[in-house]
């Protein structure tokens, strides 16, 4: 196996582990006000994470055989930002936290693992 084969067998356990949500609940999330609100905003569009789970949802859609080098390159700022954001957990109840809000449009549901 190459290490670009090895790297993305990689990318794609750690994906599949950490994008908790399935692609029609991620749908569902990021038609809410809370998803459009969550995270950093460019000249008042959309958010970084809305737009990235907007790609997840088709990431996960896609057959394993068919992801693309920038597919797998999404799927690593994916684990990266999640893992980061993970680290920064708030003290308290997170249910209806930005900080929630944000990680759920990255997919990623951390009161599913609770």
């Amino acid at each position: 196996m190459s290490a670009v084969a090895a790297d993305d067998e990689e990318t794609w356990s750690a994906f599949r582990k950490l994008v908790n949500m399935t692609p029609g609940d991620l749908e569902k999330w990021l038609e809410t006000d809370e998803s459009r609100s969550a995270g950093q905003h460019k000249d008042g569009g959309e958010s970084t994470g809305h737009a990235s789970g907007r790609r997840i949802v088709e990431l996960l859609r896609t057959k394993r055989a068919d992801l693309t080098e920038d597919d797998h390159a999404h799927m690593r700022k994916v684990v990266g930002y999640i893992n980061r954001h993970l680290a920064q957990r708030p003290s308290g109840d997170v249910t209806d936290t930005r900080w929630r809000h944000s990680l759920m449009n990255w997919g990623h549901d951390p009161l599913a693992d609770d």
